[in-house]
């Protein structure tokens, strides 16, 4: 009996590990663009290829920290995988340490075999983390005008898409169909963003494929979206990123510089595509400190009033 009680609480640590708690962003048999097939996780080195069951992961800060800001966070992975640990998981318990609500969301790759039309997927599941977070902030003591999106790479594309997409997408005639979709703010890093005009080959084949709807083209490259209601952007990148060509940072941050919203764009001389929370070469290392910063400047890390 010991045993088995011992096992049942290694169990419930394996599962805490990473998160405080893990929420399902549809219920059974609603899940749109779906063909109802049954998939298994696949997962190797701390990388998922299939997804499941999409679901947001949630990192909660301490209650005496607790901005009400919150930031939902995309993984990286060309929109093959999902790089969930290093550019997920550590990134949310690094936005903890200063008061602010973090949700790794593993969304639907348009690699799935499930997808009706893949290229919707990831942003029809980034549209319902949204309002799933933006429907739960009383129960979390979260600021409805303070919930974020983040991403890094392809990541970062999805997150450009969300900030600038203004059709919901995500709507399946249920409770949530009324709550916003709109993010007020984005932080970018060494995003994928362009479907266009220099985009990486790599992810633009996997969301779009081959030979796509040049609507699709358009639709999904967040610098040819951008507006007025645009939320306010933080943007890094590194001069020598081989992967994924800084341009794209670059046409982004010029589109929201001539919509005329708040912006800042730093261009590290070192980084290469691996920009990532630590160990980064030279003044690369100071993003993080930089983008706290911005935060606070914005009015994103001011404690309510009690």
């Amino acid at each position: 009996m010991k045993n088995i009680v011992l096992l049942f609480f290694f169990i419930i640590s394996i599962n805490t590990a990473f998160s405080q708690d893990i929420i399902p962003l549809w219920e059974k048999g609603k899940m749109p663009n779906s063909k109802g097939m049954k998939l298994n996780r696949i997962e190797d080195r701390e990388r998922i290829t299939q997804v499941d069951n999409p679901s947001i992961y949630a990192f909660f800060t301490s209650k005496e920290e607790n901005t009400g800001a919150a930031v939902l966070i995309f993984p990286p992975g060309g929109y093959k995988k999902l790089t969930y640990n290093i550019a997920g998981f550590q990134l949310a318990k690094w936005f903890n340490t200063f008061g602010v609500n973090a949700f790794v969301v593993m969304y639907r790759l348009p690699t799935s075999p499930d997808l009706v039309n893949p290229a919707f997927g990831p942003i029809m599941d980034g549209q319902r983390a949204i309002k799933m977070i933006r429907s739960r902030v009383s129960q979390w003591e979260i600021d409805p005008a303070k919930i974020g999106v983040m991403g890094a790479s392809a990541g970062g594309g999805l997150t450009a898409n969300l900030a600038t997409i203004t059709t919901d997408y995500a709507k399946i005639n249920d409770e949530l169909d009324s709550v916003s979709i709109q993010p007020n703010f984005q932080i970018l890093v060494s995003g994928a963003i362009s479907m266009k005009q220099n985009a990486h080959k790599g992810s633009y084949e996997a969301l779009l494929g081959t030979n796509p709807e040049p609507k699709n083209e358009e639709l999904f490259s967040g610098e040819l979206n951008v507006s007025a209601a645009t939320p306010p952007a933080f943007v890094t990148c590194a001069a020598d990123d081989h992967v994924v060509n800084p341009l794209n940072s670059i046409q982004y941050y010029q589109a929201l510089l001539k919509a005329n919203v708040k912006a800042a764009l730093h261009i590290f001389p070192q980084g290469d595509h691996n920009i990532a929370l630590r160990n980064n070469p030279g003044s690369t290392q100071l993003w993080t400190a930089l983008c706290e910063a911005w935060l606070n400047e914005m009015g994103f890390l001011s404690k309510p009033q009690k």
